[in-house]
């Protein structure tokens, strides 16, 4: 009760070894405790082996059950490591529906893990809910009806607000309240991925301090994510990277949700910190994820990759990276886009290579969803993204206002970083001369976040962004015009002149054919031209028509 479950682990153990076989509680019993009580103090070794040491002994099914649920539970993320467990739990578990319960929750996390199928874990979680209420154990029945409604968000399901106020309904079991997979911490991830940033985080900092003062360990450990989650989300770089790192330090230490901590790290780095630190920790949750078999993790570790790679100047890693999760959320059947909130990234990364079609295609596709649930910044980075797309097809005026637009949303939100990063694009396509006092607004949204990676590329951007020469109208445009182009218009133009056609062009530039179409629309306006031909006139040193 004071927060010291290593010492009352040892305790456990002690009376268990002075409790007299035909007592009431008896010994195994007792052991169990201390078992759950390790399991509390992040001591996962000692609880594994104190439950695999009673079922050499007992016969007794809600002491074998209650011992295999303690060994799947130590197994943490890695489930497939225990799939031998669960037709002995089964077995064990025979008719009664309050052991049933038990192994039916797990069940659903299997579902989830390891075999990345949502829907069976919504249905197992609906199966474990009912078997606990017809046995009156409302401890499981609130844990599967918590897990239930997780489910259903992360798939943005209908029914995910409704069985959140089930699962808050009275009475509640304290020791399920401030429970990492309890429903204040299912309320919490829907306050975030429902943009209600202030309430997320005072929902989060109240959980964190109640585990704290019980000693639970694994759920510190997942709250501390919440919290940088949170704080990253809400623009505030600096103090997400501390609490990240702190998280990612006591999961080390105790061993339990090492990917999901080095995964959120990642993100931390990538916008506050260390860029090649977050691309080292974005491997590492990947590597981890794909060794233990975790669907879930796998996804949003490799989501955490791409954005590393965008914010290192890497489009081409950044597209692999946010490929792979789309195809791995689409298998899974995630189909809320605040889940991971990488769409936009891969939109951009698209942009930055030349691939303006599929672009525009996960903007519409993600724009459908998001719109359907209401994900309002996830509809601002998406439109932040086809600003980005709008320019590359030559429609500036209308990327500007879009962005504008975008940028004044953000604030309104509350996200801070999305909003700097929609100042900096903006500075990017302003007209006029894009030199040092272009950027000024993104520095300072920049440096109010503390995002030193983005800073680093603002004044990347200063330096290298020189003013393009102004074509100076004459009369008659000449080859001297194309001085004044862009070097990517330019290597179009030339190749035009050597009679290249447009699907030439892409595949020698490694770029779309539309992306091709619209340079050459921004070249035939700045030349004071109508068609390729003039370009081909131009290059003979002969007037265009």
């Amino acid at each position: 009760d004071r927060g010291a479950p290593s010492v009352a682990a040892s305790l456990g153990l002690l009376a268990a070894r002075h409790t007299p076989a035909d007592s009431v509680p008896g010994p195994d019993e007792r052991r169990l405790q201390a078992s759950e009580d390790a399991i509390t103090a992040g001591e996962l070794d000692l609880a594994r082996d104190i439950a695999r040491e009673v079922l050499t002994r007992t016969s007794v099914p809600a002491e074998r059950v209650r011992a295999w649920i303690i060994v799947i539970d130590t197994a943490g993320h890695s489930m497939a490591d225990v799939d031998a467990v669960f037709p002995q739990a089964l077995a064990d578990a025979g008719d009664d529906p309050r052991l049933l319960a038990l192994v039916r929750y797990q069940l659903a996390w299997r579902a989830l893990l390891v075999e990345g199928d949502f829907a069976e874990a919504r249905a197992e979680t609906a199966r474990s809910a009912e078997l606990a209420a017809r046995a009156g154990d409302r401890r499981t029945e609130l844990l599967a009806l918590s897990f239930q409604a997780q489910t259903e968000t992360l798939m943005g399901h209908p029914d995910a607000p409704l069985t959140i106020k089930r699962a808050l309904k009275e009475p509640q079991d304290p020791r399920v309240a401030c429970h990492h997979n309890g429903a204040g911490s299912a309320r919490f991830r829907w306050l975030v991925m429902s943009d209600q940033l202030p309430e997320a985080r005072a929902t989060i900092t109240a959980l964190l301090r109640e585990v704290r003062r019980r000693g639970s360990v694994e759920s510190e450990v997942h709250f501390l994510r919440g919290f940088a989650e949170t704080e990253l989300r809400s623009g505030h770089c600096g103090r997400a990277l501390d609490l990240a790192r702190e998280g990612l330090r006591l999961a080390r230490d105790s061993g339990i949700g090492q990917t999901a901590s080095a995964m959120l790290t990642a993100l931390a780095e990538a916008s506050g910190g260390d860029v090649e630190e977050a691309l080292a920790l974005a491997r590492e949750a990947v590597e981890h994820a794909e060794e233990d078999g975790d669907q879930m993790y796998l996804s949003r570790a490799l989501g955490a990759l791409g954005y590393a790679q965008l914010v290192a100047g890497d489009a081409h890693g950044t597209v692999r990276s946010l490929r792979r999760v789309r195809e791995l959320e689409q298998a899974l059947g995630v189909t809320d886009p605040a889940r991971g909130r990488w769409h936009g990234d891969l939109a951009e990364a698209l942009v930055r290579i030349g691939e303006i079609t599929e672009a525009q295609d996960v903007i519409d596709v993600t724009r459908e969803r998001a719109l359907r649930l209401g994900r309002e910044s996830v509809l601002a980075v998406l439109d932040r993204a086809e600003a980005l797309v709008r320019s590359a097809r030559g429609e500036h005026d209308e990327a500007v206002a879009q962005l504008t637009s975008v940028q004044d949303r953000l604030a309104k939100l509350g996200y801070g970083l999305e909003e700097a990063r929609a100042a900096f694009a903006l500075a990017s396509l302003r007209t006029g001369q894009p030199g040092p006092t272009s950027y000024d607004e993104a520095t300072r949204l920049f440096r109010r976040c503390r995002a030193l990676p983005w800073l680093r590329q603002v004044d990347e951007a200063t330096v290298v962004r020189a003013p393009e020469p102004t074509p100076v109208p004459t009369p008659t445009p000449t080859l001297e015009g194309l001085d004044g182009l862009a070097s990517m218009e330019r290597q179009v133009a030339a190749l035009v002149m050597e009679g290249a056609t447009n699907r030439e062009i892409a595949a020698r530039l490694f770029i779309s054919v539309k992306t091709v179409e619209a340079t050459l629309t921004r070249v035939y306006r700045k030349l004071g031209i109508r068609s390729r031909v003039d370009i081909v006139r131009l290059a003979a040193g002969r007037r265009p028509n």
